[in-house]
């Protein structure tokens, strides 16, 4: 039988192990962590479970869209306080929202094509720590203050403070809109409603289902990949803290929509949450497997990048993961177990209904016909983004993790990882289990 074609040529990636932190809800000020700390609090016990030492690997690679002002190249920061050396090199990547799989996608293509052996690559985002900006008028004050020289002079520029050097850039809204369409990313996901005629309640019960999988996941252990963190006052974190167990229709229908006042229908309660978070892998290839004695979980087997209309974006998944099936002759049965990032409720219910519609497939994605319908006991089985958070830089690497770990409990064999990105994108990786 003739090989599959892949977007990963070359040497077989393995994925060997993998942890995360808490999944933490920002709630209205800074959290107890930074993102270099999340980054840390994941990495470190990963790495002392392992049998090489942090400094055998080749290198190490996060995803990260808002590092602060002391996280510059934050993987080579995580990589120093972890202590794999300065020998170890580390670099930062950004695709937005699907940052942590692209680290996942560098670090195979390293290793696929031989240059590298053994990689740490995740996603890491404190979105509570967003950086608050000053506005242009304010940066040109503080400019031509610092230029006075004489008392008299720096009196007379105080004197033309007004208001409007005051008014800071909030830099998590400018960063969730899109520079291009004007459009934010919850007015995107209305676009999505509208275009697939995505009732508010059909969405709200996407939602309550996402909390309630995720508290049955809590309950039932199928969150193993957590790691417990502790914050400077010594206060323990071991579960992802934004569940609603009282999640019913009723309360989130008294939500009004956000982005649309009017005729809207995406509303706080069917959108992901604001969260904290870190999620990091380990790749390697049959020669570290065999070099470390390791132990591989599942291998990669493809991962694809696809481009649509930004004011669409949330269809990405849908777009992404075609190439991969495609490549791989599977239909929709030859997949156990989906992963698509919870960004908006409808989102992730536009891209089930964009694959069952067959002139979409066709006139959009550019295949032959529908693809069918995905379904749902198979999807994000354990909760998404809407239950456990979206910290933009890690939700990639989560999602695969926990693809992972749901092949190794369910004994299955093949799982769908897919996110939409803020611009117009997608991005999905398929992995095996071994």
């Amino acid at each position: 039988m003739a090989a599959k074609k892949t977007n990963l040529p070359g040497r077989t990636v393995y994925l060997i192990d993998g942890a995360r932190t808490p999944f933490l809800k920002a709630r209205g000020r800074p959290g107890p962590f930074v993102a270099i700390d999340l980054a840390v609090s994941a990495g470190r016990p990963l790495l002392d479970r392992q049998p090489f030492e942090p400094s055998d690997l080749d290198e190490v690679i996060a995803g990260c869209v808002m590092p602060g002002p002391d996280e510059v190249n934050i993987a080579r920061v995580a990589a120093l306080r972890m202590e794999c050396g300065e020998k170890v090199p580390a670099w930062t990547v950004q695709r937005n929202c699907a940052s942590g799989l692209q680290s996942l996608d560098c670090a195979a293509l390293n290793i696929a094509t031989g240059r590298s052996d053994l990689v740490m690559a995740g996603g890491i985002e404190s979105m509570s720590h967003a950086p608050i900006l000053y506005n242009l008028h304010m940066v040109n004050w503080l400019a031509d203050l610092q230029r006075a020289k004489t008392p008299f002079a720096k009196l007379s520029m105080i004197a033309k403070l007004r208001g409007k050097h005051l008014k800071p850039v909030i830099g998590l809204i400018r960063g969730l809109t899109d520079p291009v369409v004007g459009l934010n990313m919850g007015q995107t996901a209305e676009n999505l409603a509208h275009r697939f005629n995505i009732s508010r309640s059909d969405m709200d019960a996407f939602s309550v289902e996402s909390h309630r999988r995720l508290a049955s996941a809590q309950d039932n252990g199928h969150l193993d990949e957590i790691v417990t963190i502790y914050d400077s006052k010594g206060k323990v974190y071991n579960a992802d803290d934004g569940v609603r167990r009282d999640s019913d229709m009723t309360g989130l229908s008294k939500l009004k929509p956000v982005f649309d006042r009017k005729f809207g229908k995406v509303t706080a309660g069917n959108a992901a949450q604001i969260t904290d978070g870190a999620a990091w892998l380990i790749l390697a290839s049959e020669d570290a497997v065999k070099k470390y004695n390791l132990k591989p979980v599942a291998k990669i087997i493809d991962a694809e990048w696809a481009g649509l209309d930004p004011a669409h974006m949330g269809l990405g998944p849908a777009h992404s993961m075609a190439p991969i099936m495609d490549r791989q002759d599977l239909k929709i049965e030859d997949i156990d177990y989906w992963e698509i990032n919870e960004a908006f409720a409808t989102q992730v219910m536009a891209c089930v209904e964009a694959w069952k519609d067959d002139a979409y497939c066709k006139n959009e994605i550019g295949i032959s016909g529908a693809l069918g319908e995905i379904p749902r006991d198979k999807l994000n089985v354990d909760g998404g983004g809407i239950s456990i958070g979206h910290p933009v830089g890690a939700s990639g690497a989560r999602i695969v993790l926990h693809l992972l770990r749901t092949l190794e409990r369910t004994n299955t064999t093949r799982g769908m990882a897919s996110l939409c990105i803020g611009g117009g994108q997608g991005g999905a990786m398929l992995i095996e289990r071994v």
